[in-house]
């Protein structure tokens, strides 16, 4: 009996010292895997700025205002991002009804909120922090109005779609503020709005493999992010002033954005004495044609001619137009 005590108790220590060291093992591998995200040593080729371009303010919209980032002259767009728009609009001005084919929009709300409806029955709105994630696909007719009074201020990104995905069924993800992941490292705050950045991961899905974090950095303070090689990206200064790429480079200030070259990660120092916020935005190129009228984004002008059609006479998507108005 005493030996097979013993025994048991012999496998019960040798079993607790194997589950330690997994355990210890597992923690290694999460901190390893934290550091090679944020260690700039990592990168075999950092991302450098190849361009940056000012956001200048334009009319959208009814009486709404933005900054366009991505969508005009100077960046008409970056595959596979078609417009990003830093909007800011007061009642009574908004979004009215308008119709998408063929893309996905992201809304983040920065300040106040948004009231959405839709054509199929949808209705919500979204606040400071929130995200609204809609895939328009085949088709959608919407409205996006302010939901109450004073400033409301947000981030409008429109994400284009592969030819096989153009006519799926439209479909929403939303999160509200709570619960987009977070953390923080040595002064550098980061949300995770879609991908994954200082070991945490966002539970929403990208149809087009797509990366979008929110970073504050304190004075002093340095983040080096991991971003897939292939992919385009880009940064869209939001308050403060930024070093991109390499240390010894000028500042960048607000409303810039700065197009990322090729590379494995970027690296940014806020050397001001002021925070420094901006959002970090990359995805998948699809390299495939683009032929775009307005809302509505396919790959050949006859494939943009049938949209108008459908859009016009109610029908493939557009069906329950006919008869609804947002209130």
């Amino acid at each position: 009996m005493r030996a097979a005590a013993t025994a048991a108790i012999t496998s019960h220590s040798v079993l607790q010292l194997f589950q330690t060291s997994i355990a210890s093992n597992r923690d290694r591998i999460i901190v390893r895997n934290i550091m090679s995200e944020t260690d700039p040593t990592s990168f075999t080729r950092p991302r450098l700025v190849t361009k940056k371009v000012l956001a200048k303010h334009q009319r959208e919209g009814d009486g709404a205002v933005v900054r366009r980032c991505i969508g005009r002259s100077d960046l008409k767009s970056f595959d596979p991002f078609l417009m990003m728009d830093e909007f800011t609009v007061s009642p009574p001005a908004g979004f009215p009804d308008h119709p998408h084919r063929g893309f996905e929009t992201v809304t983040y709300m920065l300040q106040g909120g948004i009231t959405h409806q839709d054509f199929a029955g949808h209705k919500g709105t979204i606040h400071t922090g929130d995200v609204q994630w809609m895939t328009a696909g085949r088709g959608i007719i919407h409205s996006e109005m302010p939901a109450g009074e004073g400033v409301n201020r947000g981030l409008q990104l429109w994400i284009n779609l592969s030819s096989q995905d153009k006519m799926i069924e439209p479909r929403y993800q939303e999160l509200l503020s709570e619960d987009i992941p977070s953390a923080e490292q040595d002064g550098a705050e980061v949300r995770v709005i879609a991908g994954e950045s200082m070991g945490i991961r966002s539970p929403v899905y990208t149809r087009t493999p797509a990366m979008y974090l929110d970073f504050s950095l304190r004075p002093r303070a340095e983040v080096h992010q991991r971003v897939p090689e292939s992919w385009n990206a880009f940064a869209y200064i939001l308050e403060g002033e930024g070093v991109f790429g390499y240390q010894n480079k000028t500042p960048i200030s607000a409303n810039h954005v700065v197009v990322l070259g090729p590379g494995d990660g970027l690296s940014v120092w806020n050397k001001s004495s002021r925070p420094l916020r901006f959002v970090l935005i990359a995805g998948q190129p699809l390299n495939e044609p683009v032929v775009q009228y307005g809302p509505f984004v396919m790959n050949t002008q006859a494939e943009i001619d049938q949209t108008i059609e459908d859009y016009q006479y109610c029908k493939n998507g557009f069906e329950m137009a006919k008869h609804w108005r947002s209130h």
